[in-house]
């Protein structure tokens, strides 16, 4: 079974002014995403700046969301690391949580090679019992999952069981889902592919979007897996001009921005991450404004 299907949010992390994390606002946006129709919550991630966060603020991170949540939708840890060992300890310590699954990226600046992702994401799976959703976002970490190396994973640990894949490459996409014969559930890790993704395969989406607009995102995946496409594709169309304001600086600069805009006290970024530019924070409330967010 699937660990959810449609629109997941890569839920942002809230901090104060003094740079600890927000819990009272997390919890806010917790339920915020729960009363809007969320799938799951993917805590940690790219969006949840956990790259700035020490371990044990990490982990006190994902307990809190999975504590809050309380088992009404998936929570889905994110608990990858450059570094073997951590990702396995990390994963290890969200399974004695209660996470419902782990998200797992690819060792970023160490490049390993095909056989050492086999290897590492190999001595994560033989570690914990949980599902894995791997991480393929190339242009972050500077290493690509090839689709024989997804397929050989998924066939070899029973417990590696989906894909966010963000490479951008829907050739490549086609490619794994024809060689995988099912056997490994795909989500989009980018908004502006939703549908395309859902059109060979996918389940849904692990969403930087959902976090100012969890129905919209909802909808577009809830759309696809009735096999309305037609209205599916209206949907991301109509998104699209939000998506890439979104995307207008580097994630999550932009959507902490559009969270203030909606009135969640998210508080500062954490450096080297900063502001958004002044520019880019008025084309972001332009499109906010026109998809009827503020």
């Amino acid at each position: 079974m699937a660990i959810f299907k449609g629109a997941g949010v890569a839920i942002a992390t809230p901090f104060k002014e003094s740079g600890e994390v927000n819990y009272d606002e997390f919890a806010r946006l917790i339920e915020f995403q729960i009363e809007n129709g969320t799938d799951a919550i993917i805590v940690c991630g790219t969006t949840g700046e956990a790259a700035t966060m020490s371990e044990r603020e990490h982990m006190d991170v994902v307990k809190f969301c999975i504590d809050r949540v309380a088992h009404r939708i998936p929570v889905i840890a994110g608990t990858g690391s450059n570094c073997t060992q951590t990702a396995i300890e990390l994963s290890k310590e969200a399974q004695e949580y209660g996470a419902d699954a782990i998200l797992s990226v690819t060792p970023y600046y160490n490049k390993a090679t095909q056989g050492g992702l086999v290897a590492h994401f190999g001595a994560v799976a033989e570690a914990i019992d949980l599902p894995i959703i791997l991480y393929n976002v190339p242009s972050r970490t500077g290493c690509n999952i090839l689709p024989e190396t997804a397929v050989e994973l998924a066939r070899k640990y029973s417990n590696i069981v989906g894909i966010k894949d963000a490479s951008g490459n829907i050739s490549q996409t086609i490619k794994m889902m024809t060689l995988a014969d099912g056997c490994i559930d795909l989500y989009s890790g980018d908004d502006d592919q939703i549908v395309p993704i859902m059109s060979v395969g996918g389940l849904g989406v692990i969403s930087v979007l959902s976090n100012v607009a969890p129905r919209q995102a909802h909808e577009i995946c809830q759309k696809c897996l009735e096999g309305d496409f037609e209205t599916a594709r209206e949907l991301q169309f109509k998104a699209y001009p939000l998506v890439k304001a979104l995307f207008s600086e580097v994630n999550p600069i932009p959507v902490k921005t559009a969270l203030k805009m909606i009135g969640f006290e998210v508080g500062p970024l954490r450096l080297p991450l900063t502001e958004l530019e002044p520019a880019h924070q008025q084309l972001l409330r332009e499109e906010m404004e026109k998809f009827g967010l503020i």
